[in-house]
């Protein structure tokens, strides 16, 4: 099934391989320092620090320091990819199941598994949080083809997809969820049944609620950091339609490399779907659906849609239009899977999609590599505290990590005072330290400040300043001994969001034995 991801190279390194990487080695170093659920990623900005965790959703780098605290550093990437995939196919095995035998459900499932968009994926983005919700996206179509059967108990396991597409990738969260709208909203309409669009809606809050440990801090504590720089230029969705133009070469190369995959897969489909046009007459309903969907997701890669991105909500915050594909790949697989049912004709339709993939990969931007080498360096960073390149949309307000000095010892006095200074821990979450002041002063720390850190001098809480210019923390202190103690605390949304998915699951398992779906359970023969 997999075949196309066989690495002779060495790892693939696309665009964000290395913030996912150092995340994972950073989970990794503070689960051995007991912190089972990280917020602050201290290593970020060289040793300066960000609230990464806060708002890039667990799932992927849980996973992913998982798989690394067990097998070599070295193949951990590779071994995720390879597990994610197989997902992604078993998902849309059991979506094609419903119409078709075994051989056929087998074939969608590989070429789901392995489709150009994936490929790209893989080889020049490594978008692994991406790839990790891709598993998920062919249960939408099942999941929505059993509310509009008016199974009404399916707002259960409906409701815990929203909140898995949630804790893995924001972006494909809000592709989720305007497709599940755009599907019921096809689905009520062929069926008249508006109940599909109350199973929907109330699947889709009771999802939010179970997510909100996640949700409710990604959202409030945006104001907290430079979060606008996610959609700055060349990540904003006018930078990224099929085909565009822009003042980086190299952005634009890789443009080339996703439209003209783009263009190819969609008009794969459109030939496909003549071939299905019978399978179409019998099962209208999915087929309005599906042509709705693809329509739906090609229009939003022009750029004829930007009225579209700007007017409706959250939706510029996916950045990238050509990520509609990780929706298309759902009706790309089924439509062809149904319209080309000789095994000649699709050998020859995914020969031609490699050699797509190929022609891009040697004229536009061929993809890049890390060797075991470079592996053991990210590493050795993070294990002797040197840090790494942080996320800018990460930053804390106020903080520049170009101006700080990246060599600076952990605590140094702003001021002109004198001081020995001895640090006993400094821990992701926890700094502890003294300093004993020949006067009153400022201690600088090798940190950035941000609202959550909790600073106590002598047993007493103090106000920590901010260092205009670098974002630095920076301690008053009197002279004398002086008992530093610095704690990443938990502010009150995290708590409150943390209440909310608890009050959320006690709804759910109260409702699950009358929301079970008994038609699913194989009976005893």
């Amino acid at each position: 099934m997999e075949i196309p991801f066989f690495y002779f190279h060495g790892t693939p390194s696309g665009h964000d391989v290395e913030f996912h990487l150092y995340s994972w080695l950073e989970v990794i170093s503070q689960w051995k320092q007991g912190i089972l659920c990280p917020r602050w990623a201290a290593l970020a900005h060289f040793a300066y620090g960000e609230p990464r965790f806060i708002f890039y959703p667990p799932a992927s780098w849980t996973l992913g320091a998982a798989l690394s605290a067990v097998f070599p550093w070295t193949i951990a990437v590779d071994i995720y990819i390879w597990i994610i995939l197989t997902a992604a196919g078993v998902s849309m095995f059991l979506l094609v199941r419903r119409w078709l035998g075994r051989g056929d459900a087998i074939f969608a499932a590989a070429l789901y598994a392995v489709n150009p968009y994936h490929i790209v994926i893989v080889y020049w983005r490594s978008a692994f949080a991406e790839l990790l919700a891709s598993s998920l996206v062919p249960l939408l179509l099942w999941l929505l083809l059993r509310a509009a059967e008016n199974e009404r108990r399916v707002f259960v396991p409906l409701a815990f997809f929203f909140a898995a597409v949630w804790v893995i990738n924001a972006p494909v969260a809000v592709m989720i969820h305007y497709s599940a709208a755009l599907l019921a909203v096809v689905f009520a309409w062929k069926r008249r049944l508006s109940m599909v669009l109350l199973i929907c809606g109330t699947a889709a809050v009771l999802g939010a609620a179970l997510a909100a440990f996640y949700l409710l801090p990604a959202i409030y504590e945006q104001r907290w950091v430079n979060i606008a720089e996610a959609v700055s230029a060349g990540g904003r969705p006018q930078d990224n339609f099929l085909f565009v133009h822009t003042a980086d070469a190299e952005h634009d190369a890789f443009n080339r490399v996703i439209s003209w995959v783009a263009v190819v897969e969609i008009a794969v489909t459109a030939i496909a779907a003549w071939g299905a046009r019978k399978w179409g007459k019998e099962n209208r309903i999915v087929w309005y659906a599906m042509g709705a969907w693809t329509l739906t997701c090609a229009l939003l890669m022009l750029p004829m849609s930007i009225v579209l991105w700007d007017v409706l909500p959250k939706l510029r915050f996916m950045q990238f239009p050509w990520r509609w594909m990780l929706c298309m790949g759902v009706p790309f697989a089924l439509v062809v899977t149904l319209g080309i049912r000789r095994w000649l004709w699709r050998t020859a339709v995914y020969a031609l999609l490699i050699c797509v993939v190929a022609f891009v990969w040697h004229h536009y931007q061929p993809p890049w590599w890390e060797t075991a080498d470079d592996l053991r360096e990210m590493q050795d960073n993070v294990a002797s505290g040197k840090g790494y390149e942080g996320a800018d949309e990460y930053t804390p307000i106020g903080a520049d990590p170009s101006a700080v000095d990246r060599e600076a010892r952990r605590v140094t006095v702003e001021g002109a005072a004198h001081a020995a200074i001895h640090v006993f821990q400094w821990q992701a979450e926890r700094k502890i330290f003294t300093a004993d002041m020949s006067a009153p002063d400022n201690l600088a720390l090798h940190l950035f400040n941000y609202p959550a850190w909790r600073v106590a001098v002598n047993g007493r809480a103090v106000q920590a300043g901010t260092r205009e210019g670098t974002g630095q923390m920076l301690v008053p202190v009197q002279a004398g001994q002086n008992d530093v103690e610095v704690i990443f605390g938990r502010t009150w949304d995290r708590t409150v969001g943390w209440c909310i998915s608890f009050v959320a699951m006690l709804f759910v398992i109260i409702s699950t034995p009358y929301a079970i779906d008994r038609s699913w359970i194989p009976k005893k023969t």
